[in-house]
C-alpha cells in the first residue's frame, strides 16, 4: 500500500463529499457542512489554505544539518515528530458514510501510536463518539488527549473524569465549537465560556488543560490567566464561522505574548511536511493534522493513517535538511520569506 493508492481508494469511497483535490483548498467542497468543506461560501477554509501557501521558506544547503532530529516533547510524552491528530468526530455523516465512527477512532488511536505520536479524541452530538474515544484510549494506556465540546461545565467535568479514569495525557475544550448548531439540534447545547467558567474547568482536574480555538492575543491572555497548560490556535478548520482570519495570521503575535508559559499548538491546512516547518517558524510548538488523516483512514484504515503520518514526518525531515536546521528548536521566524 502506498499513499497514492490510499487516496485513490478514499476518493472513490467519499464520492460526493470530498474529491481529495490536488489542492485541498476548500473550493470544490465550499459550504458542505455537514460534509468536508468550510462554512458558508467556504472563504475561511480557503483563507487557511491560501495564507499558509503564501508563506515561503528560505532554502539552504551549505550547512552540516545532515541528520536532523524531529522528536518533540509534549507535556512529558516524547513524540516522533511535532504533530498530532486533530480531534474530529461525526465521520458517519461528514464523510458520507464511507467509514464508521468506531472504525475511524480505532484507526487514529492505533495508527498514531504506531507512528510514534498520539491522537486527540473528540466529542459530538452523539455521546457515543466521546465514549468510544475514551474506550480506545484505555486500551493503549491513555496515550492521547481528550477534547470536549463546550457544553455546560457539569457535563464537561463528567467527561474530564472519564479521561482521568483511563489515564489520558491531557484534557481540553474546543471552545471554537461554541456555535455548532448541529449540537443543539441533537439535544447537546454548547456555548462560550467566561473566564470564571474556564477557571472552574482548569481547577477541576490535575491533568494539563488545553483550550482549542484561540485566534487573538486577548483570548490567549485570558486562557493564560485561567491557568491552562496549552492553547490550540485554530478556527475549527473554517467550519464554524465564515469570513474569519486564519491561524497563521495571528500565531506569531500570540506566541510572542505567551512565550513558553503555555504550549502553543496550531492547525489549519497542514497538507505536507513543509507546512509543519512554516507553523513552527511562525511560533507553534507543534501542529494538528486533520483532513489528510481522514483520507488515510477511509482509504487505508489504520495502515493508511500510519502511512499518512510517516509521509508527513519524512517530508518534515527532508525540509529540515533543506533549510539547514538540526532540530526543532532551530526553526524560527528568520526562515520565513513573505513577498
Amino acid at each position: 500500500m502506498n499513499l497514492i493508492d490510499v487516496r485513490k481508494n478514499a476518493r472513490e469511497k467519499m464520492k460526493g463529499v470530498c474529491a481529495i483535490c490536488r489542492e485541498c483548498n476548500g473550493v470544490w467542497c465550499r459550504g458542505m457542512v455537514p460534509g468536508m468543506g468550510g462554512a458558508g461560501d467556504g472563504s475561511t477554509m480557503q483563507r487557511n489554505y491560501d495564507k499558509l501557501k503564501d508563506i515561503r521558506i528560505m532554502m539552504k544547503s551549505l550547512h552540516s544539518a545532515k541528520n536532523p532530529k524531529t522528536k518533540y516533547n509534549f507535556l512529558g510524552e516524547v513524540l516522533s515528530s511535532p504533530m498530532m491528530i486533530a480531534p474530529i468526530t461525526g465521520l458517519n455523516y461528514n464523510a458520507g458514510g464511507s467509514i464508521k465512527e468506531e472504525d475511524y477512532i480505532d484507526d487514529i488511536i492505533n495508527g498514531s501510536i504506531e507512528c510514534g505520536t498520539i491522537a486527540m479524541i473528540g466529542d459530538g452530538g452523539n455521546p457515543d463518539f466521546y465514549r468510544w474515544g475514551i474506550e480506545a484510549l484505555k486500551k493503549i494506556g491513555g496515550k492521547g488527549v481528550a477534547i470536549i465540546k463546550p457544553r455546560g461545565n457539569s457535563e464537561i467535568i463528567k467527561r474530564i473524569r472519564m479521561a482521568e479514569d483511563v489515564g489520558a495525557l491531557a484534557v481540553g475544550v474546543d471552545i471554537d465549537g461554541a456555535g455548532l448548531l448541529v449540537m443543539a439540534s441533537m439535544g447537546q447545547p454548547v456555548g462560550p465560556k467566561s473566564i470564571d467558567e474556564l477557571k472552574e474547568l482548569v481547577d477541576s482536574t490535575d491533568l494539563p488543560f488545553i483550550v482549542k480555538g484561540i485566534l487573538s492575543v486577548e483570548e490567549a491572555q485570558i486562557a493564560m490567566e485561567a491557568g491552562v497548560a496549552g492553547i490550540i490556535v485554530s478556527n475549527h478548520g473554517g467550519r464554524v464561522l465564515n469570513g474569519t482570519i486564519s491561524s497563521v495570521e495571528t500565531l506569531t503575535e500570540i506566541k510572542k505574548v505567551v512565550g513558553d508559559r503555555m504550549v502553543v499548538i496550531a492547525d489549519g491546512g497542514v497538507r505536507e511536511g513543509v507546512d509543519i516547518i512554516k507553523f513552527l517558524a511562525l511560533g507553534a510548538d507543534c501542529v494538528l493534522v486533520g483532513r489528510p488523516i481522514i483520507w488515510g483512514s477511509v482509504g487505508g484504515r489504520r495502515e493508511g493513517v500510519k502511512l499518512t503520518l510517516e509521509t508527513l514526518k519524512n517530508q518534515l525531515y527532508q525540509s529540515m535538511i533543506l533549510t539547514g536546521v538540526n532540530n526543532l528548536e532551530e526553526i524560527n521566524e528568520k526562515m520565513i520569506f513573505r513577498g
